[in-house]
């Protein structure tokens, strides 16, 4: 009874968490959008990587629609779970994790796969558009704009090459804009010293890809900010947030033997290339 208790209690916290993260981000938009700095309402992805399926109702239950998972396996387990297929019809999920070119085919295969936002090279572009279906999987290009060896992504000049083959070369794939991760650091000082530099890096890719493919810049997303950031991420224009701690609480972290799986794929996957 008391373990019962107590996973009510977590639940419940989940709810008031999700509404003070909607809040938040509604009180920053007003202000963005009144500086003309943002233009739609960002659109928030709870990040729900290890987190059980209870939560994930939960969050569902109280209104919220997007959930990110950072793990193949994992969004393949949650995507196809008969209860969440049963009690969320509308769910959408985002991936916003390394995918392998070997593993193209189980992501694209994930029930109500809305969005992969880490496309980190034309050969992952090219084997996810291989293994697409009638309806067309929208994508983001990773930039890695904080530059770091540990962070995955393209620079500024790949990540422009990457889009334009996107447009030019995946017909199963649509094209909606780009994403960042950043660096922590950069994240902190911008609250005393200003804008954050990663996000401005994205900004500025974001208008040279629109200028590549003959676009308005505000007709491709910007997917930057998490539970750190997400703040200054809106204040510059954010049209996507990844939230997951300040939603679902600290994340359980993830086995040594899957981390090193997890190491030995990319690297694997670094000597296919």
């Amino acid at each position: 009874m008391l373990g019962r208790l107590k996973i009510i209690r977590r639940m419940g916290t989940v709810t008031d968490n999700l509404l003070e993260v909607l809040t938040k981000r509604d009180e920053i938009y007003k202000s963005a959008s009144a500086e003309k700095r943002a233009v739609n309402v960002p659109r928030l992805v709870a990040v729900s990587k290890t987190k059980p399926v209870e939560l994930i109702l939960e969050a569902y239950t109280a209104g919220q629609r997007c959930f990110g998972e950072n793990y193949i396996q994992e969004i393949s387990e949650k995507s196809s779970n008969p209860e969440l297929l049963e009690k969320c019809p509308d769910i959408k999920w985002h991936f916003i994790g390394n995918c392998q070119t070997n593993k193209a085919k189980t992501l694209m295969s994930c029930p109500n796969l809305a969005v992969i936002e880490t496309i980190t090279s034309e050969k992952l572009a090219s084997k996810l558009n291989a293994q697409g279906g009638e309806r067309p999987v929208s994508v983001m290009v990773q930039i890695n704009t904080s530059g770091e060896e540990n962070k995955n992504g393209l620079d500024v000049a790949g990540g422009v090459q990457c889009a334009k083959f996107i447009v030019e070369n995946c017909p199963k794939l649509k094209l909606i804009g780009l994403m960042t991760i950043g660096n922590l650091g950069n994240s902190i000082q911008a609250n005393d010293k200003g804008e954050n530099p990663d996000f401005l890096k994205l900004i500025e890719v974001r208008k040279l890809v629109a200028e590549e493919l003959n676009l308005d810049e505000h007709q491709l997303e910007l997917s930057m900010g998490m539970s750190n950031d997400y703040a200054e991420a809106i204040k510059m224009g954010s049209t996507n947030i990844r939230v997951g701690s300040s939603i679902f609480g600290v994340r359980n972290a993830k086995s040594s033997q899957d981390s090193a799986q997890s190491q030995a794929e990319s690297k694997m996957e670094q000597l296919k290339i």
